[in-house]
């Protein structure tokens, strides 16, 4: 890092506001002077590797989050918004890009938001999502919830007091203190349903499709929907939805995320992170999870003090069809990018079903990620019925993974798989397999000659 300039004027300014500090005041806590921090937070100096430590010790200032905390998303972020057609005849070249960030960052920031709830013409034309709404608050927060960990955290301690069995322990409190019990019902009584909360009957309603972890999982959402209702009310007002559907599902976002940390509370699941390497399987076999369930709970490791590393995830079809995306404290666009490569072994997992396959790649203008993904299965199926699959991928940034269990063998400083982020984003030049010329790059068309891709474009 002593070697790498890295600029981080928006992050430094975004922490010295969030703490209520002038720049003069900033400045006498970090050591240095005024006028050295105003040229630090206009870009015009590098963050020193020094003064990053500092940083850390004051004010908690995460250094894997900078690319996140950056305007937009970054440079990065920025330049797959610009690829645009409906940019093509701007022509921006990245000096262009780079002094627009540094110049005017809330600017920034307001282009991307403006550009992320709008979308294109025909986003416009349906209204907001209300999926996409909820994806853009949990980011916000970096799929991290304290409130919701700390009481999830405080409830496993008390549960394991009286029974070693999470689920059995869940199932007495529901039926003691909310006069609720659990039930387990034939799939012919429930053949549409998985989970059923029936106030009448004072039941909580499982289908006998579940497994141990779903069952599990079910029941400590519906203790999360009644004994954290503070705190997920507070977090909803927070969000601010003006759509009522959008308000629902990141509800439902909040009460999954607190039955995984029921599950897996912080801090013991922290430890045994750190101590198998992050071994998803295991770690599944110690909590009584599932993949989904331990692979979704990776992304959230960032606790003030106490911070794992910075995972994303995304879930996937064969059709490449994203239904979850989760990038944490990443900032990864592998996944909030509409697009994937496939040249990505996320899409070759469904070939061998319940293989973990591990893969290093390098992702044009985003770095080295080492990722891994494994099939899923949801819940529910029987025998005759339309078989669903998915593939769960999950990664951090080359240069964090040497601590996994899954990177042994593999030389994170050795030749990567080139990849892209979609072939309308990727620049990517003579790749075998595009499949589309990428947006915003005139095509060029050469009928005397044919290279290893049917597009030709214009590098730059």
């Amino acid at each position: 890092m002593a070697e790498q300039k890295i600029l981080a004027g928006y992050a430094v300014r975004r922490v010295r506001r969030q703490a209520g500090l002038t720049q003069a005041a900033m400045a006498d806590a970090l050591g240095i002077s005024s006028s050295y921090l105003n040229l630090l937070e206009r870009n015009q100096r590098p963050l020193s590797a020094a003064l990053l430590v500092r940083l850390a010790e004051q004010f908690d200032f995460d250094a894997r989050g900078l690319a996140a905390n950056e305007p937009g998303g970054g440079e990065g972020a920025l330049r797959r918004r610009l690829a645009d057609p409906i940019f093509a005849d701007l022509a921006m070249d990245r000096a262009e890009l780079i002094e627009w960030l540094a110049a005017a960052p809330a600017g920034v920031e307001a282009f991307a938001r403006a550009y992320d709830r709008m979308g294109t013409g025909d986003t416009v034309a349906q209204g907001p999502d209300p999926v996409a709404a909820v994806r853009r608050e949990v980011q916000r927060w970096r799929n991290h919830f304290p409130d919701l960990d700390a009481a999830a955290e405080a409830l496993a301690d008390e549960l394991r007091l009286g029974a070693g069995d999470l689920y059995g322990a869940i199932a007495e409190r529901l039926r003691v203190r909310h006069q609720l019990t659990i039930r387990v019902l034939p799939v012919d009584v429930m053949p549409d349903a998985l989970r059923r909360l029936d106030l009448h009957a004072r039941q909580l309603q499982l289908s006998e499709l579940l497994d141990p972890a779903s069952r599990a999982f079910a029941a400590a959402f519906q203790l999360g929907q009644i004994e954290a209702r503070g705190e997920m009310d507070a977090l909803a007002r927070g969000g601010g939805f003006g759509d009522r559907v959008a308000e629902r599902l990141y509800r439902r976002h909040l009460q999954s995320y607190f039955a995984a940390a029921l599950m897996m509370p912080y801090a013991r699941f922290l430890r045994a992170c750190e101590a198998t390497g992050y071994d998803v399987e295991l770690l599944q076999r110690r909590f009584g999870a599932g993949f989904e369930q331990v692979a979704h709970r990776l992304t959230t490791l960032q606790r003030v003090g106490a911070r794992g590393l910075p995972f994303f995830m995304v879930r996937i079809d064969r059709a490449g069809q994203a239904s979850k995306r989760f990038s944490g404290a990443s900032g990864a666009a592998l996944a909030t990018a509409e697009g994937r490569c496939p040249l990505w072994h996320l899409h070759m997992a469904f070939e061998r079903p319940g293989a973990l396959h591990v893969q290093l790649v390098g992702v044009e203008g985003e770095g080295r990620w080492l990722t891994m993904a494994r099939t899923v299965a949801p819940q529910g199926r029987r025998y005759g019925a339309t078989a669903a699959e998915f593939v769960v991928g999950l990664g951090v940034t080359a240069d964090l993974a040497g601590p996994l269990a899954a990177a042994r063998g593999i030389d994170l400083a050795g030749a990567a798989t080139p990849i892209g982020l979609g072939c309308r984003q990727c620049l990517r030049t003579n790749c075998p397999q595009r499949s589309a010329a990428p947006a915003a790059r005139p095509l060029i068309v050469d009928e005397g000659e044919r290279g290893l891709s049917p597009f030709r474009f214009a590098a730059d």
